[in-house]
């Protein structure tokens, strides 16, 4: 996938896409310049349009290349690596909240069966997942996850922006909810324009839940 976008999307760069109105995804600007390829993909029987980021590699400098990261739906070929990527993403949680939490044990196989299940792949290698449910009225963003080694380089943002893409499906929210022992959490969604919306017991969990609504 380096370099290269799947059939004939429309590639623009950052700035001109930012010109146009439309989100835009970045990289960090003194390691690499990313652009955008606008494209409807067909997960199950929604279409959904993602934006998928695109680089090229400078062979001849490569201290300065550009960073590689795609967006697309999982397969089945992926199911396992959604598993280890929710495993060394809240293992560490575990202690904090008595038991194992719910990303670890979930079906990533019917996520993905469902047109649900999306990754974003870097240098060849799954690295983050998302779980979108389009629900009546809003989107459901019931999970999103990057493994530790990833984290911190934009990954996780890259999803989020992902989910906005609602747009599209005439859905005018996105909603979450995380644990409340997870406390990077609600601080991290907030910064991404979430809004805590209430708490309660769900599932046999202490749950925070937000929500975030989308411009038309």
């Amino acid at each position: 996938m380096r370099g290269k976008t799947a059939g004939h999307a429309r590639t623009l760069t950052a700035s001109s896409h930012a010109r146009a109105g439309k989100a835009v995804l970045w990289g960090n600007p003194r390691r690499r310049r990313s652009r955008i390829a606008f494209q409807p993909l067909t997960a199950g029987r929604t279409l959904v349009r993602s934006y998928v980021i695109a680089a090229e590699a400078d062979a001849q400098n490569p201290a300065y290349g550009w960073q590689v990261v795609t967006l697309r739906p999982a397969g089945d070929a992926d199911i396992d690596a959604l598993r280890m990527i929710a495993a060394a993403a809240y293992e560490h949680y575990v202690a904090r909240i008595g038991r194992v939490p719910a990303p670890m044990t979930a079906d990533y196989a019917q996520a993905v069966r469902s047109g649900q299940a999306w990754v974003a792949v870097e240098r060849g290698g799954i690295v983050g997942l998302a779980i979108l449910v389009a629900r009546p009225g809003y989107l459901l963003l019931e999970n999103v996850a990057v493994l530790p080694a990833a984290q911190g380089s934009g990954v996780g943002s890259r999803l989020l922006a992902l989910a906005e893409q609602a747009r599209s499906l005439h859905l005018s929210e996105i909603r979450l909810y995380t644990n409340e022992a997870m406390t990077e959490n609600l601080v991290y969604y907030p910064r991404h324009g979430y809004v805590e919306s209430h708490r309660a017991e769900h599932d046999g969990f202490r749950r925070v839940f937000f929500r975030k609504r989308l411009a038309d």
